[in-house]
Order: C-alpha cells, then sequence, then structure tokens
C-alpha cells in the first residue's frame, strides 16, 4: 500500500493549525468569561472561587496538543517542501555514486518552488542541468520516487550504444579507472564492474559497467520539449529512460546534494558530508 507521507504532514498540520486557530479566536474568550464568572461568585470561598477559575482557563486536551505540535509540524512542513528533504536510496542503480543505504538530501527549491502533495510549480528558479542527480517521480507510478542522472535536456539527442554516451552527435568522454571497490554487500556483489571517469558538460563523475554484460537497450532518443533523459551511473543495472522513457518536468522532485549518513550493515560514518557529483 503506498503512503503520502506529504499528504498526512499536511493534513496534520491543517488540523492543528484550524484547532489552534479556532481556540484563540473563540474557546479561549469562552474559558476566559466563565473563569471571570467564577470569581465574582461571593458565595464561594476565594479558595473555591480559584480552584474554579484554574479549571475553567484550563485548556482541553486537543487544543493543548494542537498548539503544541502545530509549530513543530509547520515548520516541518516548510523545510520539507521548500527547502530540503531527506531520501535513502534502496537499490545499487547509481553505485559507484550512491551507494545502497546512503541517507541523502534533496534540494527542493533547484528546479522550482512547488506545493505539496499538488506538485503544482508557483515559483521558477531553475531547471535541471546536464550532469545533475536528480530525484523525480516515476512517470509510471508517480507515487514511487526514482533517482538517476540528468542524461539529456529538452530537444537534445541521447544514442547509447555498445556502452558508450552520444549527446547530440558528441561521444561522451569516458576515462578507465579500475575495478570497483566498495564496502557491504552490495560492494561485493559489483566486484567484476569497472569504472570509469565520465565527463558530462562540466560535471565530471565516476560510472560502473559489467564489460560481458549486455543490457538490452541501445538506441537513439529524442528528447521532447518539457522533458528529461534519465540514466542511472550504474549503467547495466539501472532502470532508466532507456527503458521507460523520459521524465516529465511536472515530475521533478529536486537535485540530490549531499549523503548525511549510511547505513548498511552499520554506520559508515566515511560517507557522512559526502557532496554528490
Amino acid at each position: 500500500m503506498d503512503f503520502d507521507f506529504a499528504l498526512l504532514l499536511v493534513v496534520l498540520t491543517a488540523v492543528s493549525g484550524v484547532v489552534w486557530l479556532l481556540d484563540r479566536l473563540f474557546l479561549a474568550k469562552a474559558r476566559a468569561q466563565r473563569a471571570q464568572a467564577f470569581e465574582s461568585m461571593a458565595a464561594l470561598s476565594q479558595e473555591e472561587r480559584d480552584a474554579r477559575s484554574r479549571n475553567a482557563l484550563r485548556e482541553p486536551v486537543a487544543v493543548e496538543y494542537a498548539r503544541s505540535f502545530f509549530p513543530v509540524l509547520f515548520v516541518i512542513l516548510l523545510f520539507r517542501s521548500f527547502i530540503a528533504e531527506p531520501f535513502k536510496i534502496p537499490s545499487g542503480s547509481m553505485m559507484p555514486t550512491l551507494l545502497v543505504g546512503d541517507f541523502i538530501l534533496v534540494n527542493k527549491f533547484a528546479y522550482g518552488l512547488r506545493l505539496p502533495v499538488l506538485n503544482k510549480k508557483v515559483l521558477d528558479v531553475g531547471s535541471p542541468r546536464r550532469g545533475d542527480v536528480f530525484v523525480f517521480r516515476y512517470p509510471e507510478n508517480p507515487k514511487e520516487d526514482y533517482i538517476k542522472r540528468v542524461i539529456g535536456l529538452p530537444g537534445d539527442e541521447i544514442t547509447y550504444r555498445n556502452k558508450v554516451l552520444y549527446v547530440n552527435g558528441q561521444e561522451i568522454a569516458e576515462t578507465p579507472l579500475g575495478p570497483y571497490v566498495g564496502p557491504g554487500e552490495s560492494g561485493r556483489s559489483m566486484a567484476s564492474a569497472q569504472v570509469k571517469l565520465e565527463k558530462l558538460g562540466d560535471v565530471e563523475h565516476r560510472i560502473m559497467e559489467f564489460p560481458q554484460a549486455y543490457i538490452g537497450h541501445e538506441g537513439t532518443w529524442k528528447v521532447p520539449p518539457g522533458h528529461y533523459f534519465a540514466m542511472g551511473d550504474n549503467r547495466d543495472n539501472s532502470q532508466d529512460s532507456r527503458f521507460w522513457g523520459f521524465v516529465p518536468e511536472q515530475n521533478l522532485v529536486g537535485r540530490a546534494f549531499v549523503i548525511w549518513m549510511n547505513l548498511d550493515n552499520g554506520i559508515d560514518f566515511s560517507r557522512i558530508g559526502t557532496l554528490i557529483k
């Protein structure tokens, strides 16, 4: 079952905000009036008047929780929707750049400010650049988030043949770096992979390939307006635009920029704070 955390966060923030606002506008005044009425009852002792007044001023449990949680929920909603959102890497499709168990932060305003849940852009402040590592909603199931690298921009012609990448007819430069060596179970499973340094525009980053593997999806693609061509850095182990097509602009979530934790059979402290290139 799909779980929409953004929707839950919006609902909780809205409900707690409405309860807190109604209390400030109406309920608090009513409690104050009841307390004042008790204080003016001459038939009661001063101790009884004070006790009843305190009880009258006491907030209902729902109001107390709403007042406590609304500011926290509101700040989390703003931060997660417009500044940065955490994600966990579930697969090895972006190795060697990102490993299984990496926790990353995604810049939510890099490609424009969008309303939470609706994902409607309200302010255009930028667009993906070739070489960006970006998070997007999977076109075939928008409730699922994917992370890949931007290879093709609108209007580009992308060719992938014999494990060689071409952008607008130009072969993308690669420099062999040797066999892959990495930590954890995923590292051992990729021991036969070869790592290369790829220069994609101004961005230099590492990719990995299996010399004997057959990817099965080669060809040439023309990126339509308002769409992007995405590929994983683990070129022979990535379900990407070669298989399911282009990423629509409205599916963009943000640009990945830092690894803040890695939990794969323990904490890998060496990856904390690693910038994503």
